[in-house]
């Protein structure tokens, strides 16, 4: 067990981090482990296999930590899992290690990988007589702790969204830059948003950041000040990278940050489709000019642009710009295949592509690029959060959908949805009322008090028959709604594609902490 181990083999998250980064790595084959890969390595390699399945494990429990009211004056530790409150580490420790032994599996293989990377570059920049870039930027310290705000001058309650008058706020960024130990920064990143009470979703991976945050105001700004002033990332982020909205840390049920292979998930590796490789950049109020321009043609199906949305069918459903196609897609990892299958559509095109935050335009226009069939791409810097920010009244029409428990920001008075199941304008999204399925449905009140709460005929027969049988934790099968839509839509024309009729939505975290 791992909670049996001596306290300087693996309990504490920076002895870990410390110990493991001086271990030599030369077996790249341990990339992708087998089951029985232990039994096969010999001493040696045991050993670093050990402590990188050690160091995965613990830094999987640092991300379930949650502040406490007393962790002020005191070092008393929570954890949270599976919607579970763990009061003492062994328990915890027993949690994780029997209910999330595949996720600390393949974490382990990400360490190992990352590691055999990090001493192929060390050796080679070692070779050229070149400095480590992370010991450059880390001069001082390369302990978590060094890099955290100093929150002494304040009082505890300042940095709880929902205590004073002030309200709180959720913040939305990304940042593309290469980065050589994306498990410190996990580390790093877990420990700065406990320390200031942020809860949300962040992935990190050596091609950059993406993360949703909410706390308190005082919070956030601490956040952007450190992220800002922060060696990595101050070159490459700005003030206005940020994107704010109304809210707070009661929009995330938890903290959830982890290392992954892209910080926005298409399921093409970055190697192959770099972000280094974009459209072309257009401000909200370049693009806003484009959009009017094409607007204003008499037959947009003989224009030689096309209006992307990026999204997948449920955002766009609820809000989208005016004349867009609008992939009927239920997953961004689904856009390449979307792209081969319809790429006639695209040749000889100008592509004006948009998304919630501008992280999927970034890899999305790189792939559309790569294709070679376009005349020009270009994407909207910032999404459509920073254009409603500039033209709240302007071409997009509807709810900005977001990756949170709000679901939906609203900047103006349209309505482009409708319910479900009457047809009645409703752009206001529920979770399917069947407990063990997590898709979204457009219901309105009226339907609502006729019973009409699931996503689909099928789970409302589910929550009808629910207490026949075992119960089951959840059920893996699709949803009608979801069974009855092609996987990879094909487009039969050059028309503008609308959202088609009132089809129940799905999983509303497919994306992860995409959200941008």
């Amino acid at each position: 067990m791992p909670s049996s181990t001596s306290p300087d083999q693996g309990d504490d998250l920076e002895t870990c981090i410390l110990r493991f980064s001086d271990l030599d790595l030369k077996y790249t084959s341990l990339i992708n482990p087998s089951s029985s890969l232990k039994a096969e390595l010999d001493g040696s390699t045991k050993k670093k296999y050990s402590f990188a399945k050690k160091k995965a494990f613990a830094l999987f429990v640092k991300t379930k930590e949650v502040p406490t009211k007393r962790s002020f004056e005191c070092k008393e530790k929570l954890w949270k899992c599976c919607q579970q409150l763990f009061t003492d580490q062994i328990s915890i420790h027993r949690h994780v290690a029997t209910q999330h032994a595949d996720e600390i599996y393949h974490q382990t293989a990400s360490i190992l990988k990352q590691l055999a990377v990090t001493l192929s570059s060390s050796k080679s920049l070692s070779s050229a007589d070149e400095k480590n870039p992370l010991k450059e930027c880390l001069p001082h310290s390369h302990e978590v702790s060094a890099w955290l705000p100093d929150i002494s001058c304040f009082n505890p309650d300042e940095l709880i969204s929902g205590q004073g008058n002030e309200e709180g706020e959720v913040l939305l960024y990304y940042c593309y830059r290469d980065l050589e130990d994306p498990q410190w920064i996990c580390a790093w990143q877990t420990a700065l948003c406990q320390h200031l009470r942020l809860t949300g979703k962040i992935r990190i991976a050596t091609e950059g950041i993406n993360g949703t945050v909410g706390g308190s105001r005082l919070a956030t700004r601490l956040y952007v000040e450190v992220m800002l002033s922060f060696p990595l990332f101050k070159d490459d982020l700005c003030k206005d990278d940020f994107k704010t909205s109304k809210g707070g840390a009661h929009c995330f049920p938890e903290l959830r940050v982890g290392v992954f292979e892209e910080i926005v998930p298409m399921g093409i590796s970055p190697k192959k489709i770099s972000y280094k490789r974009p459209g072309i950049h257009l401000s909200p109020s370049e693009f806003h000019k484009e959009v009017e321009k094409f607007l204003s043609q008499a037959n947009q199906e003989q224009s030689d642009t096309i209006l992307l949305d990026c999204r997948n069918f449920y955002e766009s459903k609820i809000g989208r710009f005016q004349g867009c196609l609008a992939p009927d897609i239920r997953k961004f990892s689904y856009f390449p295949s979307y792209v081969d299958k319809n790429l006639e559509l695209f040749r000889e095109k100008r592509v004006l592509m948009y998304c919630t935050g501008g992280i999927r335009c970034e890899r999305g226009s790189a792939y559309l690029k790569a294709k070679g069939v376009c005349k020009a791409v270009f994407q909207l810097k910032g999404g459509i959060h920073k254009y409603l920010e500039e033209f709240p009244d302007g071409f997009y029409k509807g709810k900005l959908f977001v990756f949170d428990e709000r679901y939906a920001l609203s900047y103006n008075s349209d309505v482009v949805s409708e319910c479900s199941y009457c047809g009645a304008q409703w752009d206001q999204y529920k979770l399917c009322s069947t407990l063990q399925c997590r898709q979204l449905v457009l219901t309105c009140p009226a339907c609502q008090g006729q019973g009409f709460t699931a996503c689909c005929v099928t789970c409302q027969d589910k929550g009808s028959r629910k207490a026949s049988g075992p119960t089951q934790d959840n059920f893996k099968e699709e949803c009608e709604c979801t069974a009855r839509r092609p996987r990879i839509p094909r487009e039969l024309s050059r028309h503008v594609q609308q959202p088609v009729s009132p089809e129940p939505g799905p999983d509303a975290a497919e994306d992860g902490p995409v959200l941008a």
